[in-house]
């Protein structure tokens, strides 16, 4: 069997000839480790001044071959692809800092360069419901956003499940508005702002979802994160009056378009897993055994109805041993693979400090003991 059918099987809970694997995503100091070339693709500021300086095009290109060839070498069941920075020039913004700077719209953006290829807004706390785009104001995804995502279905497609990842989650739209903690605030003191932001930018998610599916996809995944180590950042009933009804809309579009629909979000989701799950959604990426997730006990109370994405800690992966890897994928191969519904991956993605050598025997344990049936 292929990649691709591996995933598909573990999706319909069904066993294969072994456990599918893959990542969402890889730091670029490990990408040039393993294939031994300098890249672009996820380097951090390193990417960004490229764009600055104009050089998209090459970005975009190298994102898309960069993928192939890790999932190659990674020798990866599935492969994450993002959408790449439109086509267009690019120039150096207003610069606020040595990591901060002003965007199109005049609002600051702060990078810290040590943990991932992220930038966040500044609050903006300001921000009126009328401030907000009107959720039927017209907005269109532009092809040129596609290209790593063509040159990865047309180099993969046929070997490997592809999973789009939408850049516009929506249903949590914190950074495109006021910040986290004072969206969770309106949750209580202005709910027709959150409502109306959670349309707006669901809404946009949706055009993401049918244009990554239409260029040949198998999967959509959305990245907003609805907990922390200790919980969840809002109660269970607030998460079904505000999020719930968005993902479920976000499942529809997915399925309505032939395509599989995958829900990110890391963190202890205990307390809003029941909900998560009745949103229908295909499968979930985001377990952190650290914390109390348990795919014995997922599995025990979620298995019959969703497919888990996971088993092996990012921290181990940073801090811990090969053996400890080893025996992290053991343990989840052993409560979680047998009769399908398993795809081995991180709980997140394989950040900066993940040790290769942790990694690999990770890869190596998951061929070991992966094998149906399982004997472990």
């Amino acid at each position: 069997m292929n990649g691709k059918q591996r995933v598909l099987a573990a999706l319909a809970h069904r066993e294969t000839d072994r456990v599918p694997t893959g990542e969402n995503d890889i730091d670029y100091v490990l990408v040039e480790k393993l294939l031994g070339r300098e890249t672009l693709y996820n380097a951090r500021w390193k990417e960004r001044q490229a764009l600055w300086d104009n050089r998209r095009d090459e970005i975009a290109a190298d994102y898309g071959r960069t993928l192939v060839d890790v999932a190659r070498r990674l020798e990866w069941d599935y492969v994450r692809v993002p959408t790449v920075p439109k086509a267009g020039e690019y120039r150096h913004p207003v610069m606020t800092g040595p990591y901060a700077w002003l965007d199109a719209n005049g609002r600051e953006l702060h990078y810290s360069p040590e943990v991932g290829n992220i930038a966040t807004y500044v609050d903006n706390t300001a921000m009126t419901i009328d401030d907000l785009p009107d959720p039927d104001a017209p907005f269109a995804v532009d092809p040129s956003e596609l290209e790593a995502v063509r040159h990865v279905v047309a180099e993969l497609g046929e070997s490997h499940f592809i999973i789009g990842r939408s850049p516009v989650d929506g249903t949590l739209p914190y950074q495109e508005t006021v910040g986290m903690e004072e969206f969770l605030v309106r949750m209580i003191t202005e709910p027709e702002f959150v409502h109306r932001a959670i349309e707006v930018y669901t809404n946009r998610s949706l055009l993401y979802i049918r244009a990554l599916l239409a260029a040949g996809c198998d999967a959509v995944m959305t990245t907003d994160d609805y907990s922390g180590n200790q919980g969840p950042f809002m109660g269970p009933q607030r998460f079904r009056e505000f999020i719930q009804p968005a993902i479920v809309r976000q499942v529809e579009t997915a399925h309505a378009a032939g395509g599989y629909f995958i829900k990110h979000t890391d963190g202890n989701v205990w307390g809003i897993l029941d909900s998560l799950v009745e949103t229908g959604i295909d499968a979930w990426h985001g377990i952190q055994p650290r914390i109390g997730m348990d795919l014995r006990l997922l599995k025990e109370r979620y298995g019959d109805r969703l497919c888990f994405f996971g088993g092996l800690n990012c921290e181990t992966l940073v801090d811990g041993t090969p053996e400890q890897a080893r025996a992290e994928i053991a343990y989840a191969i052993q409560h979680a693979a047998p009769g399908g519904g398993l795809v081995i991956a991180t709980g997140n993605v394989l950040q900066p400090g993940v040790q290769l050598a942790n990694y690999l025997a990770a890869r190596q344990a998951t061929r070991d003991y992966g094998v149906y049936p399982i004997s472990l």
